[in-house]
């Protein structure tokens, strides 16, 4: 597959092509905004990685400008400073976005994560009876299935998955620790905080692409936990 990265920083984008080329994708380099249109419009792109903050068109503009023609999905990059840009960026039609510094773990992910519903034949089906989602992140009660973009969760003990789907079920709703201990063990809750707080860390280890900053299993402070209320996609 072939994804166009476009950044005024030259060593950056030479840094996302080493992460990506050993992953078997093709990478194209722009510089800004303009350069990245010139080529889109002459190679088949699957994906396109930008920078917010470059000269002659910006991330924010350029974003604009390919939705009008493509719907390849687009990753935002910025800084920590640019979080307004973040929000207007995923306004405008970007699907998600990285921060920097990153990693190349969690750019790999995110890059898979959005090329997997891109190229996903089909939609998938969530009216069923037992089949519970949030955003990405899907549970068929029948099956005992658990999916993230649709690629299977893997080893979530029995407890973790009971925990999870007790959360999905009532996503959007905050529930105390031991209102979780108590519907999840069936017993009264005593002491029961690291307990708890164990299996939570487990299970975002296993379906957040980063667990320090989850996207589903969210920490109220001072309440308890809960999963995200997300758009079905």
């Amino acid at each position: 597959m072939n994804i166009l990265v476009c950044d005024d920083d030259k060593e950056i984008v030479e840094a996302i092509e080493i992460y990506l080329m050993p992953e078997g994708y093709q990478v194209f380099k722009a510089y800004d905004g303009i350069q990245a249109l010139e080529i889109l419009k002459k190679e088949e792109i699957h994906l396109l990685l930008i920078d917010v903050m470059m000269p002659r068109m910006d991330g924010i503009r350029a974003t604009i400008k390919i939705r009008e023609q493509f719907n390849m999905p687009i990753i935002i990059l910025s800084a920590k400073t640019e979080d307004a840009d973040k929000v207007v960026g995923l306004n405008v039609g970007a699907d998600d976005y990285i921060t920097k510094p990153f990693n190349a773990m969690e750019l790999i992910a995110r890059v898979k994560s959005q090329l997997r519903r891109y190229t996903r034949l089909g939609t998938m089906q969530v009216a069923e009876q037992n089949v519970y989602q949030s955003g990405g992140l899907m549970i068929n009660d029948d099956t005992k299935q658990v999916t993230i973009d649709g690629e299977e969760v893997q080893k979530l003990t029995p407890m973790q998955y009971n925990i999870l789907l007790f959360l999905l079920k009532n996503k959007g709703r905050v529930f105390s620790i031991e209102q979780i201990y108590e519907n999840i063990w069936k017993e009264d809750a005593v002491n029961v905080e690291n307990t708890v707080a164990v299996h939570i860390r487990h299970i975002r280890e296993k379906i957040e692409i980063n667990p320090k900053e989850p996207r589903y299993l969210k920490v109220v402070w001072g309440v308890g936990y809960k999963i995200e209320n997300l758009p079905v996609q």
